[in-house]
């Protein structure tokens, strides 16, 4: 049978304090039953000691009727034997009950019955030995009845609270069960919605406990899921329209270069601008293709053990003739040389990705390669003195399709990839990336790698 978590809840809640009231019920009531019986002993015992102090001063007829009187006029009985057990005085007719009760001698004080449930009397044994040498024993009794009826009455009184304990332990375990699975009624809701596609989602549960941490965390999910589909939006709108465009030029230039009107000069022109946006169109295939690798895992990193320095040497010269034919100046300058576990032929992406779009945004001025160490941290920096990037938009600059320019100028090339694949890079050599940059000035990207042990 199928239970609701709030319904086992509420049964796990009432059984537990149940058991809890229960033993502590009994266990209250057995306390107040036994004290009340061990105070009604010692009161016994208390009177037949008075009785006894009073017989070893002066044991004379007039003192043995004056305690007899005494005590028909309570509650309880007395009973005086001698020595050998015969009854001197008694405030009770003798019968075979109270013989049984009164037979045994004792030399001591003590509590001679005690068994208040099946017993008609509880019974106390005050030995005494008088000044003129009569030696006998003063037995105090009295009768359960009375005690019983108190203690009936006590177990009334204890059934009423009993039931009146139930009744506020349901109410309050109702309301308990309502206050504690309201909140996860409410993420049920938003968890539904989420599901349902609407990530909007508000709840209302403030508390800092185990719920609250959970509330924050399918706020916090619901917040990124709906991030994921605009970016998602977004991605899917930036590659159409970055393949939108190249293709339009490619087939309204390949139906110009089908005109038989056509100079071979013109017809040269049109095949080379063709030619172009093909490459680009592969290219960014090319990209796409290489980040769903990385999403998925499937991308391979093959470290080594390099020198740094020299690698970095072997990108510079490779790289030198492209930045002084655009006029840009390149300088490499090696501060402290490492050895660093990295993929060569990934890392060289990374570095060739970051001079090309220093290349694209600087139209003048030296770009630096610099490699540095501290502590056992290599850090390699590459600036420019380029048009720099906007405070507020440094923290996207490595997200998919995201460009500084959002005219998105031909002139600059690139569709915004490129960044995002240095970051995969970067941190599945883990490795860390960080960007300054200033209007005007200039832009600096530092990649921090640890060094080989």
């Amino acid at each position: 049978m199928y239970l609701k978590f709030s319904t086992k809840l509420g049964l796990w809640f009432f059984f537990c304090i149940l058991i809890i009231e229960t033993g502590s019920m009994l266990f209250l009531h057995q306390n107040v039953v036994q004290s009340l019986v061990d105070n009604e002993l010692k009161s016994l015992s208390a009177r037949g000691d008075s009785h006894r102090d009073v017989l070893e001063e002066s044991f004379i007829d007039n003192t043995l009727q004056h305690i007899v009187l005494m005590e028909s006029k309570t509650d309880t009985e007395v009973v005086i034997t001698d020595q050998s057990g015969n009854v001197i005085e008694s405030s009770i007719a003798i019968n075979d009950e109270i013989t049984s009760i009164i037979l045994p001698s004792t030399h001591e004080d003590m509590i001679i019955e005690a068994d208040w449930e099946s017993q008609s009397y509880i019974a106390t044994a005050s030995p005494f030995s008088s000044n003129s040498g009569v030696r006998g024993t003063v037995f105090m009794l009295k009768s359960t009845n009375q005690m019983k009826s108190l203690i009936t009455n006590l177990n009334h009184h204890f059934g009423i609270a009993v039931i009146i304990i139930l009744f506020f332990l349901v109410i309050t375990n109702l309301i308990l069960v309502k206050l504690l699975t309201k909140p996860l009624v409410s993420m049920k809701e938003a968890t539904k919605r989420i599901n349902e596609g609407d990530f909007t989602v508000t709840l209302p549960v403030k508390s800092k406990d185990e719920i609250g941490e959970l509330a924050k965390s399918i706020k916090t999910l619901a917040s990124n899921l709906n991030y994921l589909q605009q970016e998602r939006k977004e991605f899917l709108a930036s590659i159409s329209h970055e393949l939108r465009t190249p293709l339009t030029y490619i087939i309204g230039y390949a139906d110009i270069g089908q005109k038989h009107n056509l100079t071979d000069t013109q017809r040269n022109e049109y095949l080379k601008i063709i030619h172009e946006e093909s490459i680009r169109v592969s290219n960014l295939l090319e990209d796409l293709f290489e980040l769903a690798n990385m999403d998925q895992n499937s991308f391979s990193i093959a470290k080594e053990e390099i020198q740094l320095g020299k690698f970095l040497q072997t990108i510079f010269e490779k790289t030198y003739p492209v930045f002084s034919n655009s006029g840009i100046g390149l300088k490499f300058n090696c501060k402290q040389n490492c050895f660093v576990n990295i993929d060569p032929l990934r890392f060289e992406q990374v570095v060739q990705n970051i001079l090309d779009n220093a290349l694209k945004y600087s139209d003048r001025g030296t770009t630096t390669i610099e490699l540095s160490k501290k502590d056992n941290i290599c850090i390699l920096s590459i600036s420019d003195e380029g048009k720099g990037i906007p405070d507020d938009q440094i923290p996207y600059i490595f997200d998919r399709l995201f460009r500084v320019e959002k005219s998105r100028s031909r002139l600059t090339g690139g569709v915004g990839l490129g960044l995002s694949i240095v970051k995969e890079i970067v941190d599945a050599h883990d490795g860390e990336l960080k960007v300054n940059s200033e209007i005007g000035v200039g832009t600096t990207v530092s990649i921090l790698l640890k060094e080989a042990k």
